[in-house]
């Protein structure tokens, strides 16, 4: 592999991308566990609900801001790292920004402040309008992003005209052929990534016997989504395989180590796959299961990577090896849902200590999950940036090779800093917890409403 500038400015884009899609994920599932939270507040009037929803409503704040501080980066280096790739296809890419921007930021930034600090000053259906629309923002946020990716990924409803690309459907091209299944798995992945941080954060709690009625609460419900979403997940996982089989077969070649075109192909559970030699090396694997899982059939044909020249295969390591940690995050996930399940019926789930434990400790694997999935995608898509029109070689801009050093650099050192407040914060607002003050008969709802960043204003002696 040659240093290059091309190279390098992959590598500053994917871990800029990297850190901001942490930020997104959280709180895509946040925003719906506040819609579900502070519904069942209106209509129970119970005051743990609103409680959970002040909470949560603080680290979802918080997690919002991150989000919008690192992905303002990314737009500058679209146009400085991939000038060419812009210049081409920016009729079509640029307006799926321009709408994610316009259309989903600004609705999630317009009722954000209503949501935070409109507790105590709009009626309590006025405010939960606010959240609801936040929370339709993230979605729209995430479908246009979405969009724009998949479209990278089967290009759609554009021809070419003086070298550029012009839309002919916006329909097709926002809808393109991979589009639904993966905008709903990124969609999910971040409802079970966010209910389990939920889950892990109240087993905390429950450990510590601190909060014990509300973290009972938010754990019930976290684990209950978790039963209902991850096998879901699993399904929508199963679709999107089977749209990269069908326009992207040397993605599914990279994915399951596959370098000869066969009938029965078999998946490879462990392998340390050789791009010099075109092989596998100490290959544990299952016989025509690959075959199973991407054509829903014993003895479906598989492309193989062998099948074109080594300068148009995809990236054969990262792309075999981030699958198989998706996958295997996504099954621990089920089967720690599927636990949850069997404990709530022997009335055990607020009794088994090491349950709290496992819960705790898995909770931040679903960022790990959505990171690995994301390279297995973009990785799996080289050596295109628009997957068999332009070649990210050639999308790349020409810059200076100390420049993209320096500014990889910087943003590592910055956005250290950056992720370190973060967490300092995050991890602070944990500690405190939410405000389980039992409530008299006499005290409204009103009385012990708080803005969400109390806990950083000084306390006046």
């Amino acid at each position: 592999m040659i240093i290059d500038t091309t190279l390098l400015s992959r590598i500053q884009f994917g871990f800029t991308v990297g850190f901001h899609i942490l930020f997104p994920t959280l709180n895509i599932g946040l925003a719906v566990f506040l819609s579900i939270m502070e519904g069942m507040w209106l209509k129970t009037t119970n005051t743990i609900y609103l409680k959970i929803c002040q909470f949560w409503t603080k680290i979802f704040a918080l997690t919002f801001g991150m989000g919008v501080v690192s992905g303002i980066v990314l737009a500058y280096e679209l146009g400085t790292n991939f000038g060419p790739f812009i210049h081409t296809a920016g009729g079509v890419i640029g307006a799926l920004f321009v709408y994610e921007v316009l259309a989903a930021f600004f609705l999630e930034a317009g009722f954000l402040g209503v949501m935070l600090f409109g507790w105590n000053k709009v009626s309590p259906k006025l405010h939960y309008s606010a959240t609801l629309l936040v929370t339709l923002g993230t979605i729209f946020s995430a479908l246009g992003i979405m969009s724009a990716n998949s479209w990278m990924q089967t290009p759609a409803g554009f021809h070419i005209e003086a070298g550029q690309y012009v839309v002919d459907s916006w329909w097709n091209v926002i809808f393109n052929p991979s589009m639904a299944p993966r905008f709903l798995h990124m969609l999910l992945a971040s409802l079970v990534t966010s209910f389990f941080v939920v889950a892990g954060v109240s087993a905390w709690y429950l450990q510590k016997q601190r909060h014990v009625i509300i973290a009972k609460k938010c754990f019930s419900v976290a684990l209950l989504g978790a039963v209902i979403l991850t096998p879901t997940q699993i399904f929508l996982g199963d679709l999107v395989g089977l749209k990269i089989h069908e326009y992207q077969p040397l993605k599914t070649a990279a994915i399951e180590g596959n370098w000869k075109t066969q009938k029965g192909a078999p998946f490879v559970i462990f392998a340390i796959p050789d791009s010099k030699e075109a092989k596998n090396h100490y290959e544990l694997s299952i016989p025509k299961f690959a075959s199973l899982i991407n054509t829903h059939h014993w003895d479906g044909t598989l492309l193989g990577l062998d099948s074109v020249s080594p300068k148009n295969r995809p990236v054969v390591g990262a792309t075999f090896w981030m699958f198989r940690i998706m996958l295997a995050i996504g099954f621990l996930f089920l089967l720690v849902a599927l636990i949850a399940l069997y404990l709530y019926l022997r009335e055990r789930l607020y009794t088994y200590r090491g349950f709290y434990r496992l819960c705790v400790a898995i909770a931040p694997l679903g960022f790990l999950s959505t990171i690995a999935g994301w390279i297995t995608a973009e990785s799996g898509r080289q050596p295109w940036v628009v997957y068999g029109l332009i070649r990210t070689a050639d999308g790349a801009s020409v810059v200076p090779l100390h420049q993209v050093v320096i500014s990889l650099a910087l943003l590592v050192v910055v956005y250290g800093i950056i992720f370190t407040f973060y967490l300092f914060y995050l991890f602070k607002v944990i500690r405190k917890g939410p405000d389980d003050t039992p409530l008299s008969n006499e005290t409204t709802a009103d009385m012990i409403i708080e803005t969400p960043f109390k806990y950083m204003a000084p306390e006046v002696k």
